[in-house]
């Protein structure tokens, strides 16, 4: 192949590659619309079929822990099986089919399996998903792949709670508002199954492309450990909205909105953070933690200025858990085993997030200091497995043997 066929055919995988984002991206921007916009109600849903807060706190947590604990399994059967399309199809199905089904729930029991059903079906297409982007990682950037795909999964997660909102609003109720989520499922669904259509070996996009690194290294278990640190320190909303509420530092009417000013954020931060991974690893990330660790005194210790800065911060986090990170995972593992790979992180950075939320809600009651204090560490305690993972002045992790 002469230099300027070639040329050509680069130009024409990463246009391709461009392509598969930004169709995947779609459907996960309907996707989040749906889920975030139930996930938004769901509490109060639960409260009018005569749930108890014990059973609404149960239901969340364990349907967020079994969503990121059953991702470690999911990804093991997709690389053992290389079916990556048919897991995530199912997956996406059945996400999509537990939400508006919801409208026909008559009693709690039903509607917390339906919320919990949902989790699960995110668990079992994340990973085979991220793999597939990988490929696209290749010849575009690994940082600008995952950042353009939160991008578009923030833009719903902030449209989705909006449009429930509208809907009760217009006097509807619980059940009309999941009914009218059917239809951003629907074309979720019909999406990715476009996508499967026109790419149905995304794979072929990374061909010719050297790796960085092969299997589970020290590098990928130093990087798990740092992203466990991010996790246990990174407040739930659920905490911070308890803190709004019981404080008054913001109006209760203004709560959503502070949320969703952080949905917003990070679907711009993960733009800014994908281009600018892509440019200096090392600087991005140290940034963005250092940074996003400053979310807690803002939010827990500030006044309403102070805590709508704070959740600009917390946004800018959120945008470094879902993009950046799993940029480094893509980096340095081998496409076969990739989908393991995303699921064992995202399985490691869950169980974190779960037990760092529980200490804090602990702490909480203790001493609100001892809270801001707790995430603060925990996340800047996370640049010290960075560095041990090789991080070097030259913007990326340098190229020590990871054995």
């Amino acid at each position: 192949m002469d230099y300027a066929r070639h040329n050509e055919w680069v130009s024409a995988l990463r246009r391709n590659a461009l392509r598969f984002v930004l169709i995947v991206g779609t459907a996960n921007l309907f996707a989040d619309l749906t889920y975030e916009g139930a996930r938004s109600v769901n509490g109060q849903f639960l409260a009018t079929l005569g749930a108890s807060a014990a059973v609404v706190g149960f239901t969340a947590g364990f349907g967020e822990l079994l969503g990121y604990g059953l991702r470690s399994i999911a990804g093991l059967v997709a690389d053992r099986t290389g079916r990556y399309w048919l897991a995530a199809i199912a997956g996406y199905i059945i996400n999509m089919a537990a939400v508006p089904a919801l409208a026909l729930a008559g009693n709690w029991q039903l509607a917390a399996v339906l919320i919990i059903t949902e989790r699960t079906g995110r668990a079992i297409r994340k990973p085979a998903m991220a793999t597939m982007l990988s490929h696209a990682g290749q010849r575009i950037g690994h940082g600008w792949v995952f950042g353009l795909n939160e991008a578009l999964d923030q833009a719903g997660a902030t449209i989705g709670p909006l449009m429930m909102a509208l809907v009760l609003f217009l006097r509807g109720g619980y059940r009309q508002g999941y009914a009218v989520l059917v239809i951003p499922a629907v074309i979720t669904v019909g999406t990715i199954v476009a996508a499967r259509h026109f790419f149905p070996q995304p794979r072929d996009l990374e061909a010719g492309h050297p790796l960085e690194g092969r299997g589970l290294s020290r590098r990928y278990w130093l990087y798990l450990v740092a992203a466990g640190c991010i996790g246990a320190g990174f407040a739930d909303f659920a905490l911070i909205g308890y803190h709004f509420e019981k404080t008054h530092v913001v109006a209760q009417t203004l709560i959503p909105l502070y949320y969703a000013v952080a949905m917003g954020v990070g679907a711009i931060g993960a733009l800014i953070l994908g281009r600018l991974f892509d440019i200096n690893q090392a600087r991005t990330i140290f940034g963005a933690v250092i940074v996003a660790a400053l979310f807690a005194p803002l939010v827990f210790l500030g006044g309403s200025a102070a805590a709508l800065l704070g959740m600009i911060l917390w946004g800018i986090g959120m945008a470094l858990t879902e993009s950046v990170l799993l940029s480094l995972v893509a980096g340095i593992v081998e496409p076969a085993r990739r989908a393991t790979a995303f699921g064992l992180f995202d399985t490691g950075f869950g169980v974190a997030w779960f037990a760092g939320s529980a200490l804090m809600g602990i702490l909480y009651q203790i001493s609100i200091p001892s809270l801001v204090i707790f995430s603060v560490l925990a996340q800047l305690m996370a640049l010290v497995f960075f560095a041990l993972a090789g991080f070097g002045p030259g913007g990326k992790a340098d190229s020590a043997p990871d054995a």
